[in-house]
């Protein structure tokens, strides 16, 4: 199983770099950050200082998405990064949450985005694409150049596009039972296509808070400064059951059941573990999406996770210890699932 580090890209962006650094001598082999325009700083800035001051770690975007940037300078960004660094990116592509809404746009449609990974795909490897009747290609780009494009999704048509189109899954919460049931959507939706199914690659993203022992104030410090991705994950749920209705068989009810006394959202607090606006989501949730407790506790769920089939755990590090967690992995969990 293979470990990413994701981080929101808050100011001073030396220490995004900084934390990367730790990351990669702790034995991460990703580095991942939010992309939000408004909310947060440029991030293919800061992607360029992570390559030129690690040796092997693989960045990108969690996630980009199609609406904030045209396809052909996404694709340039991250082609010039590889030409730069070795094909050291990877392109991570969704609707575009909060990007979108704090700009006050809608998040992209599964079509766009499904046009998008083709365009991405094609010119950041060399390829041609048609920008709409004017067909480019760059003509700098190494004959060896190559992204993988991961797509992140939730609801049943963005699982099925994921497999049918996707070089990787993103499934952004850690819960067993949701992870087997979106994996064989997604893997089905592959082997359906005419695809290996084992050639998507499956990535599994959550916070992950490391505590001393399991003691009740121990766990209760952990899920409060975790409580927030219940909120951010409630967003996309609050999409799918606007889209299928609050009972449905194609959202599952373990994942729509939370959002009932959701009451709204302010982007402000987007990703932060003060954030207000997710009182709503209960400790269950907390517990199941997200990975706390002891080394050991760590080491039990990510195991469980690899054997439904996740090739890579990125975790979350937007709480009060992250040294601690890119420590205590790179120490005892790392090792363990090698």
């Amino acid at each position: 199983m293979d470990f990413g580090l994701v981080l929101q890209t808050d100011p001073p962006a030396a220490q995004v770099i900084s934390l990367m650094k730790r990351a990669e001598r702790n034995g991460f082999t990703y580095g991942w950050t939010f992309d939000s325009a408004v909310l947060w700083q440029e991030p293919f800035v800061i992607y360029s200082q992570i390559l030129a001051n690690t040796d092997r770690l693989i960045v990108g975007p969690m996630v980009t998405n199609p609406g904030t940037r045209t396809w052909e300078v996404t694709a340039s960004t991250f082609a010039t990064l590889n030409d730069m660094y070795g094909n050291r990116t990877v392109c991570g592509i969704g609707r575009g949450d909060s990007a979108m809404r704090v700009a006050g746009r809608t998040p992209n449609t599964l079509a766009r985005i499904s046009e998008a990974m083709k365009v991405i795909r094609s010119l950041a490897s060399g390829g041609e694409a048609d920008l709409g009747g004017t067909t480019i290609r760059f003509p700098w780009i190494k004959p060896d150049a190559q992204l993988p494009v991961w797509m992140a999704a939730y609801g049943p048509k963005a699982l099925k596009m994921a497999g049918e189109e996707a070089d990787g899954f993103i499934l952004q919460l850690a819960d067993p039972y949701l992870t087997e049931t979106m994996v064989k959507a997604v893997r089905d939706a592959a082997a359906a296509a005419g695809r290996d199914p084992s050639s998507v690659t499956i990535c599994v993203a959550a916070p992950a808070y490391l505590t001393q022992d399991d003691s009740p104030a121990s766990l209760a410090h952990a899920r409060e400064q975790c409580r927030w991705f219940g909120g951010m994950v409630g967003n996309h749920v609050a999409d799918l059951v606007a889209k299928y209705g609050e009972h449905s068989d194609l959202v599952p009810e373990a994942l729509t059941e939370y959002i009932k006394a959701r009451e709204g959202y302010d982007y402000s607090h987007h990703g932060r573990a003060d954030n207000p606006d997710t009182t709503f989501v209960p400790d269950e949730i907390v517990d199941r999406f997200c990975v706390i407790g002891t080394a050991r506790q760590h080491i039990a769920r990510l195991e469980e996770l690899k054997r439904l089939g996740v090739d890579q755990f990125a975790l979350y590090a937007m709480h009060d210890a992250r040294e601690e967690v890119i420590d205590g992995y790179g120490t005892t969990v790392i090792p363990a699932l090698s």
